[in-house]
């Protein structure tokens, strides 16, 4: 929950930025020229997961198995620019989808892997998002949150994971110096940093009217690997505090700089979370992390166990929560990227 003067002052911002945009938009009759359009394109860090209500909701026919949930970012800014719309409604589309790569937005299908029902033979595969979304000439926003698991960090935090019990090799050497067959995370990079453009040229291309924002990551890692407490699995579990450090700045920090410096290189805007997020990471205490750990808290309909491992969040009456952000979280993205899109409707 937001603290009332936070509230307030995002209110009035809102209302100025509401007031303005009114001012520039020319009366017309009703319809769907009197709307703008919105496309919410990401992986979980955008979709959710395990925030707030399942949308669409458990039991629809209609799920897909991408896990958005009503209290990621888009819902909570969707839900503001409703109540001070910026000179016109704007209708949201989000097609976020946990798990998805840089290359599901634009380029190849997804098979969503939603733990929560999953259908008899499992998830059907899905469109690009650029196709789910239907982007075109009339879209006018277009967020975009991905690019963790192409690396993928979340691979990279398992394997950090199973090193750090053990006596051996550190994930730092592993990744830095890695077997025959494992990129090297310069490589990874890399690569990243080709998807990303190839990528953003297709949304473009996709969308040619449309301002696009993309949204970075947040600081899930603390800013100093000994403030974690070692083998607790509601922080980074097994993860060596060396390692921690490692991966905050060789790996996120440089994945964020990637997604920003080719959102710049395209004339795009990029949001900074991780800024704003510093010291709410996923080793501070409960009420001041805004990711949660390895284990953590969770809605009901969550799983405590992660399928294929020997994790099992249930024994600590946790759930399988793999460091991604809480409501507390969401919300503070939800206040970046509500500002972004209100700055970028300026210049419609």
């Amino acid at each position: 929950m937001r603290h009332p003067v936070s509230r307030l002052r995002t209110s009035a911002l809102a209302v100025g930025l509401a007031l303005a945009a009114a001012a520039l938009v020319p009366a017309g009759p009703a319809g769907a020229a009197d709307q703008y359009e919105w496309a919410a394109l990401g992986d979980s860090y955008t979709a959710g997961g395990f925030v707030g209500d399942p949308q669409p909701a458990l039991g629809d026919a209609s799920r897909d198995g991408c896990d958005r949930t009503s209290d990621a970012y888009p819902g909570v800014v969707e839900r503001e620019l409703a109540e001070f719309p910026p000179g016109k409604l704007v209708h949201l589309t989000n097609v976020s989808c946990g798990n998805a790569t840089i290359d599901n937005i634009a380029g190849t299908k997804q098979t969503p892997i939603s733990p929560v029902q999953p259908p008899a033979g499992g998830w059907t595969a899905v469109d690009p998002q650029i196709q789910r979304a239907g982007l075109n000439d009339q879209t006018d926003i277009v967020t975009i949150g991905v690019g963790g698991n192409s690396l993928p960090f979340g691979g990279m935090l398992l394997k950090c994971l199973e090193l750090g019990a053990t006596i051996g090799e550190s994930c730092r050497e592993h990744y830095t110096n890695p077997p025959a067959g494992e990129e090297s995370v310069q490589e990874k990079l890399a690569r990243v940093q080709d998807e990303y453009v190839t990528m953003l040229a297709k949304v473009h291309e996709a969308a040619p009217n449309a301002k696009v924002i993309t949204v970075g990551y947040p600081a899930v890692l603390p800013e100093d690997g000994s403030a974690c407490n070692r083998l607790s699995l509601t922080e980074l579990g097994s993860i060596k505090h060396a390692d921690v450090d490692w991966l905050r700045d060789s790996v996120l920090k440089p994945l964020n700089g990637t997604i920003r410096q080719v959102t710049s290189f395209f004339g795009d805007r990029y949001v900074d979370v991780y800024s704003s997020s510093v010291g709410h990471d996923a080793c501070q205490p409960a009420g001041t992390k805004w990711v949660e750990g390895v284990c953590g808290d969770a809605e009901d309909y969550w799983p405590s166990k992660l399928a294929g491992t020997v994790l099992n969040c249930g024994l600590i009456q946790k759930r399988v929560t793999l460091v991604h952000p809480n409501g507390a979280g969401h919300a503070n993205t939800a206040a970046h990227v509500e500002r972004a899109v209100r700055v970028a409707l300026l210049d419609r």
